[in-house]
Parts: structure tokens; C-alpha cells; sequence
């Protein structure tokens, strides 16, 4: 390999020396809008082929130098298209730039380079700063959502920090990590939760700055992606922040803006009447259930009883010695979890600008968004400083560096008592205080999550530092070199305290403590070859390698026992009651090659090859290879279509690559004991079965596209199938007990994804003073687990079962109810009701993933005035409301407050309605089962945004380049059949080591917080 390399590297050096010559001829001229003749600064003049460049001064005026043999300038600048001029003999060059052509002609991040749109061969969605920037929510994924086609992204409630569940064209591992990787400037960076794995996932890609974004690209198909090798399976996605420009004069910009947040959706619970009525209910369907069972002689003697025994034994005791028929205390305790109004605040100051030698983007930000729940609040700042010089002509060297704090107050997750989100569990006839005392009530039918909010706090502050230096280096116009080295510092300290009054404090107060660091260190060096052929080719070849290399260390102390509630630090603990730290250590090394060619303008070929090296792998299954390869043809150049009115564009591609996946975590492939302390007697324990032939999870992927557009590009979009086979897959298989382990890690099974992609974008309007365009993206994906040897991999209600879509829940079918006794039908084995629950068979009654995804977007222009609108939706899912068992179970579960579903209860001999009769004592429908499934189905208005842009002359008398108003709403409106907010995922999170409870387990509600409803009013003034 390394002779090989050195080779080729020699090969490109001598051919670029032999077609280089050092004949120039300069060329000048000038940049306008084609819409009003204004000179743009700052347009990007670049020979063609070639690595050389300028931009235009702020009057729009140019020069440059045009090698011998070279006959063609390419201008581009953002948001406009761009345009390629044949110089001929001219020496003095004048080019109007529009909008017109700009979906087709901007340029594209791919792997180690950019392409013009028009050129690529694969599938890459692009989203712009203008989609991201200034959006009221923690972090930039959300901004992504339904932008893109095939990139679905689930957030999993309306806590703040929370981490995101992205997946591009579907799931596709089992165990190993199913989240794309991502890339800043480069530079891959850490993107799995790092905090308390006992908690939910918290996101480190919310350090990023949304502002601080240019573009995001989402490289989807295997010829796109596969330039990332055995880290591209799930999809990458490329990040590039902002950067100066040279020729342009130093501009300050300001945003500021904030936001009023309330929940989307309450579910609604009983008050202290329908409450006490039903408890009331309980007992007289009991009552004349026992007597039909012979408990009791008659029905009045058992309706006598549980009367009494709900009422003496239970209820007094909740209400604090109240009338509880009576209703004198009437709580809404759902009001209690949530926060009146939650505000938040957004501060960013930047500075950009550049000349010929030096180009700079700077900024500063501060972040304060508080929860709809009570007690969860993220707040953070940081900086940014990307600096690029040109040292000489052929050098150009620079940084791209963000430092950043964070601080986020958590809750705990939804499957704890102390949660504020099970507050609703509350009766209504109890007070949230002691009439007596005043304090809060601590004689609740669960623990009271109000002590919880105020006597405990759990508070994780992340430092991190993304960044990398780089070096350009042009041997010849056509020969480049690039060198990166970046890094990303992930600190984490997480400090958690529990009073003595709370549930978790267990009377004596307890504290903990958490401290992780994740250092990745990453270097790139590629060299870039741009020959110049002549007119009818164009050729960029890319070789290069890349290396990283990621340590972690953690720690963690618990400590109980403390004198007093206003000390919280682990130093006042009376008895450290654990400890345990850890350190490891992956690396990945890589080589890639890539060719992209283009012949007559309208013939596309491009391939690449990369090989990766894991230490995650046994010494002789390390290495990996990963081709992939594409074609395109630019039908629409050809002479039959060429002078077509109507027909713009029209280009056909097609790819196949192979992509790999390696995130199971370190050193599976060992046999590991792991350290255990016997009484004063330190020790060893098994702890993992290895397996030395472990090796990369593959996925084989098959992309056709046909990217089209009509009457002057007005109608434009694209449509993808695909077909994503993976293979050898990292399962966590399931192994006899008797080894003495549970599980091992084997390359066994093969999972499929297909689907279609479809883009357009209309402009239906476009004049001078008012425009109107539209934009909609649809993406169908079907998932199946193909094989995985008779394996059934379950987490909770859901599993991943062959020939199923991974994440099928697998419950007793309910069968509604009988109207005759109100009692719960079940189907059982044969296919008959049953109301025996243990008679009721487990199958298939529902999936999590979706069918459809997509978004629908209109913008407006008018004069100053701009308006846009965009919907989101989501169709062919299902949502498991695990809690129902509790929530409207009519006391099945126990006395918890029912919703409002339990009113269409069975009440008499007759009645036809899914909701079983009431009862306490003889339990009926209130065990899992496909009654909590619900369709999950929904359409949503995402954003809506109006603004108004101050004219030019009233800036200049303020002394300003320009200044924007702006009010937005977010989630402003639902429709969907699901009982609360359809945008849930609770569930059981993946580990460090193992992501198939994450891969399996979506769609399901716990006492989840619902989404925020959110208005905004911001500002954006430039200096």
C-alpha cells in the first residue's frame, strides 16, 4: 500500500509538471445581479480545472491570471447560480449572475472536495444556513427535519438536551450504532450521548452553534458516502460553518432574539368529580362482580364493601382527612408538571470579511432555553473563530475552532417516580400541600415529583473544544495537497443530589458525581488532481489517507448520608457507597482514492475505493474494503433535448458502493474478565465471551435517480429508488445460559432497507417585487429483517424478528370488549376471544418505524416582506402508550388518575365501546396489549415565519448595511389520532457497548413530555 501510494503521488507530480506551463494571460472584468444591475462583491472566479482563484472587489471588478491551454472561468456565489464563461480571446469579461439556475449550479460538500449540483453522480440533500439559522430549538437537527428526504429524525419529547434519533433511509443494524456519522469542517466528531447511562440520552452535537452552520450536506447513497468507508453505512452528514470571503468588507451581524413556549398537547386527566365518580363506579362493578362470582351473597353486600375499603383503607389517607366525596381539594396535577410559560433567550454576534491574503469568520453566542416541564433548562455559549491566509500563491493555511459551555438541568427519565412527567398519576382529590403544615404533600399515592423538584438537582456541565488546522498547497494549478489536523475535547462533569425528603434521597440523602472525557484526535492529507484535458473532459482524481484515534476516560462516586440538605457536595457525605472509573481506547485508519470524470459535459463517471483499519476488530479481520462506483448522463445536453423549451434539465444517475459499520463499541472481539471486590479481597470475574473472527457489518447499496427541470428550471426536483442490503451483521446474539454469558457478539443475519425519495421545487412566482416558491419532499422506506438464524432479539413490547421490519411490537391482540359483561376480549392461539389474558397469544399488532416522511414548505416574498409556511408529516407508524395500563385502565393498574378516555367506559349489558368496565379488585383489560396501540400518524405545521427586511435607504440613515424583524411559531398546530403529542420515543436507550435496544425500541410513550409550542420575535441587524 505505501508503495503504492508513493507511486501514484509521483504520477501526479510529473503529469501536472508536463501540462502545466507558465504562459498566463489576465483577464479582468466585472459581476453583476442580473436582476438590477448591482455589483456583487465577493464572487468566487475560478479557472476551470484548475485550483486557481480570486473574488471580486466590492465594486464587483476582478483579474486574474488564465494559464495557457485554460479557455474557461467559473463564478459562483451564494445564492446565485452559477455560470461558466468560454473567454475565448477576450481580455475584459462581464458576467450577470441570477437565481434562476441556482438549485442546479450550487456548489456541494462531498467527502474531501465539493461539486457543482449538477455534476454529482450520487444522493446528497443540501440544506442551507437559511433553513437552520435562528431556529427556537436546542439543537440543529431539529431544524433538519423534513428537510431532507430520507432523513428521518425523531426527538423523543419536549425536554431540552435530549438526544435525537436521526436515521437515513432507515435502520440499518440491529446491535451495532444506527446514527450517521458526522462531520464538522472535516473533521468527525463525537455524536453519541455521553452522560449517565441510568438517564436518558443527551445530545453533544447541542453544543454546536446553529448560526455558526453555511450549509448542511447528507450524503446518502454508497457513491456519496462511500468516500467515509466503514463509518458511512448510516449515512454521513457534512457540516461546513461560515467562512469569509475574500474581497469582502468586514460585516458585523447581530441576532438576538426571544422565545414563549408552552406544550403542544396536554392529554387531560379527570377532576376531583369524575374522579370520585368513578372511584364510586369501582366499587359497585366490583361489588356485583364478586357477587357473580360468589364472593358475596349479594350485590349490594360487595358494593357495601369496596365502598368501605376504597374509601377508609385508601382514599382518606390521599386527601388528608378530607370529604373526598365532596371534592373539596380539586388538583390538576398535569398543570403542576408543566412551567407557565418556559422562555428562552438567543444572543449571537459575529463578524465576517477577507481580502486577498487574509479571510476571517468570528463569533460569539449565549443560549438560555428553559423546558415545558418544570426543572429542565439548557444553557450555554461559546465561540467560533475560522481564519483562512494565503501565505503565497501557492500556499494557504488556516483554523476552524469553536470552543463551548454548556450547563443542563435534568430530570429524570420517564420511567422513575421522581420524574416531574408522573405527577399526572396523582389524584386530583390530594393537594400539592399540607393544608396543616403548608409544605409540600408527602402523603401522595406515589412519592410527590414536586419534593423531588425542589430538594434534588441534577446538573451536567459540558466543556468542548471542536477544531483543526489546516495547510493547502498548489504544486501546480492542477495539483493541490491538503493537510488537517483537528481535534474534539468532550468534557463532561455530571453532579447529581437527592434531599432526605425525596423519594430517591431514601431519608438519609444521597449525591453522585460523573466525570467523562472523550478526546478523538483526526488528521487528514489528501492530494488533489485537477488535469486540464481540454473542452470535452474534466477530470478530479482525490488520494489521501486518514487516521483517528479516540480515548475515554470516566469515573463516577456515590456517596449517602449527608448532615443537611443546604451542603450537596460529596465531601459532606457520610459513606462514599461506591466508586468505579474506566479507560479505552479505538482507532481507525484509513486510505481512499476517488475519481470523478465528465466527458462532452454531459457523460459522468465516478468511482472511489477506500480501505479501513479498526481496533475494534481482531488482528486478522481489521482491514475492510469499500468500493463504490456511479454513472450519470446529462440527457438533456444531448442534441434531441438540447433546444427543448420546455424541458431545463434532465439528468440520469445510477450507483452501487459498499459501505461498513463498526460501532459496537471496544475490544467485543476479547474475552474479558472484569475487576469485582469479594469482602476486602479485590478480584476478577467473566465478563465478556469474545470472538476473534468478528468483522466489519456490510452494506451493499443500489441507487437510480432521475434529476429533472421544466420551463427554466421554474419546476425542478429528483426521484431516488434504493436498495440498501446489509450483511454480516454485528448481532448480539443470544447464547445458552449454561456458558455462563448471556451474549456474544457474531457477524450473523442481513437486514433490508428500500424505498424512494422524491424532491421538487417549484418557482411559481418570480418578479422583482414578489415571489412565491415551493418546495416538497416524500420518502417511502420498507425495512425487514431478512435473517438473523432464528434469533429473536426483543427490548420491552418490541423486537427484531425475521421477516418483520425491525421494531415490530409483539403484544396480545385485543379484541375490544364483551357487550354483555364489559369484560376485555383477547385473540388466542386459534384466532378466537378469549377474556382468559393467559390464554391471549403474543404476535405481531403494530411497527414504529413510519412508511411515509416528509415536508412541504411555502415561501413569499413581497418587497420587504417574507412569509413562509412548512408542514411536516409522517404516516404508516404506530405509538405504544406503555403507561395506559395505568392511565385509563379504570384502576386496573391501581388508583392512579384516568384520562378522559376511560368516559367511553362499559357501564351496562349492551354497550359497545373499547374501553372495558371498571374495576380495582378483579382486574379487566389493564395488562399489555395492542389496546395501547394507536396510529401515530400525523401532520404538522413545523414553522411559520414572517419578516420584514428594513429597505436599504432607511439602513444607510441608520448608519446600518441592514436590519430584519422577524415573529416565528413552531409546532404550531397537530393533527394526528394519537392521544397526546405523536412525536414520543421513550424507551430503553442504547449503551456504549450495544445499540439494539435503541435500534429496536421507538414509538413508545411513558409519561412522555410532549413537544413545546413555541412563538418567537427576533432580530438580525448588519453592521
Amino acid at each position: 500500500m505505501q508503495r503504492f501510494y508513493s507511486l501514484f503521488v509521483g504520477m501526479l507530480v510529473l503529469m501536472s509538471q508536463l501540462v502545466y506551463a507558465q504562459q498566463h494571460s489576465t483577464i479582468t472584468g466585472k459581476v453583476t445581479d442580473a436582476r438590477d444591475g448591482s455589483a456583487l462583491p465577493g464572487v468566487t472566479v475560478q479557472v476551470k480545472g484548475t485550483a486557481l482563484g480570486t473574488a471580486t472587489q466590492p465594486d464587483g471588478t476582478f483579474q486574474i491570471n488564465l494559464p495557457q491551454g485554460a479557455t474557461t472561468l467559473i463564478f459562483s456565489f451564494v445564492g446565485f447560480g452559477t455560470q461558466e464563461v468560454n473567454v475565448g480571446t477576450q481580455r475584459n469579461v462581464n458576467v450577470s449572475l441570477s437565481t434562476s439556475d441556482k438549485d442546479l449550479s450550487e456548489v456541494v460538500v462531498v467527502g474531501y472536495g465539493t461539486q457543482v449540483k449538477r455534476d454529482l453522480t450520487g444522493s446528497v440533500a443540501k440544506v442551507g444556513a437559511r433553513e437552520i439559522e435562528n431556529f427556537p430549538a436546542p439543537s440543529f437537527e431539529s431544524a433538519l427535519q423534513g428537510r431532507a428526504a430520507g432523513v428521518v429524525i425523531e426527538s423523543g419529547s419536549g425536554k431540552v438536551g435530549q438526544g435525537m434519533k436521526v436515521r437515513v433511509r432507515g435502520t440499518s443494524s440491529i446491535s451495532a450504532g444506527s446514527q450517521p456519522l458526522y462531520v464538522i469542517d472535516g473533521m468527525p466528531v463525537i455524536s453519541e450521548s455521553q452522560s449517565d447511562i441510568n438517564n436518558d440520552n443527551t445530545n453533544p452535537l447541542a453544543d454546536l452553534n446553529p448560526n455558526d452552520i453555511a450549509s448542511v450536506e447528507v450524503l446518502k447513497d454508497a457513491s456519496a458516502a462511500a468516500i467515509y468507508g466503514a463509518r458511512a453505512s448510516n449515512g454521513v452528514v457534512l457540516i461546513t460553518t461560515k467562512k469569509g470571503r475574500p474581497g469582502e468588507k468586514t460585516r458585523i451581524e447581530l441576532n438576538a432574539s426571544t422565545s414563549f413556549s408552552r406544550p403542544t398537547k396536554k392529554r387531560g386527566f379527570l377532576d376531583a368529580k369524575e374522579y370520585t365518580d368513578l372511584v364510586l363506579e369501582t366499587a359497585r362493578m366490583d361489588g356485583i362482580t364478586g357477587a357473580r362470582y360468589g364472593d358475596f351473597a349479594t350485590e349490594q353486600e360487595g358494593i357495601d364493601y369496596f365502598t368501605n375499603l376504597y374509601t377508609q383503607a385508601i382514599l382518606d389517607r390521599f386527601s388528608l382527612g378530607t370529604n373526598w366525596q365532596q371534592q373539596e381539594v380539586n388538583t390538576n396535577w398535569e398543570d403542576e408538571v408543566y412551567r407557565d410559560v418556559a422562555h428562552a433567550r438567543q444572543l449571537d454576534l459575529s463578524a465576517t470579511g477577507g481580502n486577498e491574503k487574509t479571510r476571517f469568520y468570528v463569533s460569539g453566542f449565549y443560549n438560555d432555553q428553559e423546558a415545558v416541564v418544570i426543572v429542565n433548562r439548557f444553557r450555554r455559549y461559546g465561540g467560533r473563530l475560522n481564519l483562512e491566509h494565503s501565505a503565497t500563491s501557492r500556499l494557504s493555511l488556516g483554523i476552524n475552532l469553536a470552543m463551548n459551555r454548556s450547563q443542563l438541568d435534568r430530570v429524570t427519565n420517564d420511567n422513575i417516580f421522581s420524574t416531574p412527567g408522573q405527577l399526572v398519576a396523582q389524584l386530583p382529590i390530594s393537594p400539592t400541600h399540607d393544608p396543616a403544615t403548608g409544605e409540600l404533600n408527602s402523603t401522595t399515592l406515589y412519592s410527590n415529583g414536586l419534593i423531588d423538584a425542589a430538594y434534588s438537582f441534577n446538573k451536567q456541565v459540558t466543556f468542548r473544544t471542536i477544531g483543526n488546522a489546516f495547510l493547502n498547497y498548489n504544486f501546480t494549478p492542477y495539483l493541490s495537497f491538503r493537510s488537517e489536523l483537528g481535534t474534539d475535547i468532550y468534557n463532561i462533569t455530571e453532579q447529581g443530589f437527592n434531599g432526605k425528603q425525596t423519594q430517591d434521597g431514601g431519608g438519609v440523602g444521597r449525591a453522585e458525581y460523573f466525570f467523562t472525557q472523550n478526546a478523538s484526535l483526526n488528521t487528514n492529507n489528501y492530494f488533489t488532481f485537477t488535469p486540464h484535458l481540454g473542452a470535452q473532459h474534466s477530470l478530479t482524481a482525490t488520494l489521501g489517507m486518514s487516521y483517528l484515534q479516540n480515548d475515554f476516560s470516566a469515573s463516577t462516586v456515590q456517596g449517602e448520608g449527608f448532615p443537611s440538605d443546604a451542603i450537596k457536595n460529596l465531601a459532606a457525605a457520610g459513606t462514599i457507597t461506591s466508586g468505579s472509573s474506566s479507560n479505552q481506547r479505538y482507532t481507525f485508519l484509513s486510505y481512499f482514492l476517488r475519481a470523478n470524470y465528465a466527458f462532452n459535459n454531459k457523460y459522468l463517471v465516478s468511482a472511489s475505493v477506500r480501505t479501513d483499519g479498526s481496533s475494534r476488530f481482531g488482528p486478522n479481520k481489521r482491514y475492510g474494503w469499500f468500493p463504490a462506483g456511479s454513472l450519470g448522463w446529462v440527457i438533456s445536453e444531448e442534441d434531441f433535448l438540447k433546444n427543448n423549451k420546455a424541458l431545463s434539465f434532465l439528468k440520469l444517475r445510477a450507483s452501487y458502493g459498499l459501505t461498513g459499520n463498526a460501532e459496537i463499541g471496544n475490544n467485543s472481539y476479547l474475552t474479558l474478565l472484569e475487576v469485582t471486590n469479594y469482602p476486602e479481597q479485590p478480584g476478577f470475574r467473566p465478563f465478556q465471551l469474545g470472538n476473534e473472527d468478528l468483522h466489519w457489518e456490510r452494506t451493499a447499496q443500489m441507487d437510480v435517480g432521475l434529476e429533472f427541470g421544466f420551463l427554466d428550471n421554474r419546476i425542478s426536483g429528483e426521484i431516488d429508488y434504493y436498495n440498501k442490503q446489509t450483511s454480516d451483521l454485528l448481532l448480539q446474539a443470544n447464547i445458552p445460559y449454561t456458558t455462563g454469558f448471556a451474549s456474544i457478539y457474531r457477524n450473523t443475519g442481513k437486514l433490508e432497507n428500500k424505498g424512494v425519495e422524491i424532491t421538487i421545487n417549484t418557482r411559481n412566482i418570480d418578479t422583482k417585487d414578489f415571489t412565491w416558491t415551493t418546495s416538497l419532499n416524500l420518502a417511502y422506506n420498507k425495512n425487514k429483517v431478512k435473517d438473523i438464524q432464528g434469533q429473536i432479539i426483543e427490548s420491552g413490547q418490541q423486537r427484531a424478528v425475521e421477516g418483520e421490519p425491525i421494531g415490530v411490537f409483539f403484544l396480545p391482540k385485543f379484541a375490544g370488549v364483551d357487550p354483555e359483561t364489559g369484560d376485555a376480549l383477547y385473540l388466542d392461539a386459534d384466532g378466537k376471544t378469549t377474556t382468559d389474558y393467559s390464554q391471549a397469544e403474543r404476535m405481531v399488532v403494530g411497527k414504529a418505524n413510519p412508511d411515509w416522511t416528509g415536508g412541504f414548505n411555502n415561501t413569499v416574498t413581497y418587497k420587504g416582506f417574507d412569509l413562509s409556511a412548512f408542514f411536516t408529516f409522517v404516516e404508516g407508524n404506530n405509538i405504544y402508550n406503555r403507561a395506559g395500563v395505568y392511565q385509563a385502565a379504570g384502576f386496573g393498574g391501581g388508583f392512579d388518575n384516568q384520562t378522559k378516555e376511560i368516559l367511553g367506559r362499559w357501564q351496562q349489558a349492551g354497550d359497545v365501546t373499547n374501553v372495558p368496565r371498571l374495576s380495582y379488585w378483579y382486574g379487566n383489560g389493564h395488562r399489555a396489549s395492542s389496546r395501547w396501540i394507536y396510529d401515530g400518524s400525523y401532520i404538522r405545521l413545523r414553522t411559520v415565519t414572517l419578516g420584514y427586511t428594513l429597505p436599504q435607504k432607511a439602513a444607510s440613515l441608520l448608519r446600518i448595511s441592514g436590519a430584519r424583524l422577524y415573529v416565528a411559531g413552531y409546532n404550531l398546530w397537530t393533527r394526528t389520532d394519537y392521544i397526546s403529542d405523536p412525536e414520543v420515543n421513550t424507551g430503553v436507550t442504547g449503551t456504549r457497548t450495544s445499540s439494539a435496544p435503541e435500534n429496536i425500541t421507538s414509538g413508545v410513550d411513558f409519561y412522555t413530555i410532549p413537544q413545546a409550542r413555541t412563538f418567537t420575535v427576533g432580530l438580525n441587524v448588519k453592521f
